[in-house]
């Protein structure tokens, strides 16, 4: 899954990774996802830890879901 954000009160580089690096350490780990990929031999599960991970990222304090593409192999 891949997520473009709009982080509209970043002025940086820094502030950037800052709001990435909290999705990433935090929320996310928590739903087994390990940045970009979720790897499942059951494709509902997969399904459902990449609907709980966008969820997260959907409610992350300072950045906006612009636009969201999921690929599955």
């Amino acid at each position: 899954m891949v997520w473009e954000l709009h982080l509209p009160a970043c002025q940086s580089l820094k502030d950037k990774r800052t709001i990435v690096k909290s999705l990433k350490d935090g929320g996310l780990q928590t739903v087994e996802v390990k940045l970009p990929a979720v790897v499942s031999t059951d494709r509902r599960h997969a399904e459902n830890v990449l609907r709980e991970a966008d969820g997260l990222v959907a409610g992350a304090d300072g950045a906006r879901i612009m636009d969201t593409s999921t690929s599955y192999l």
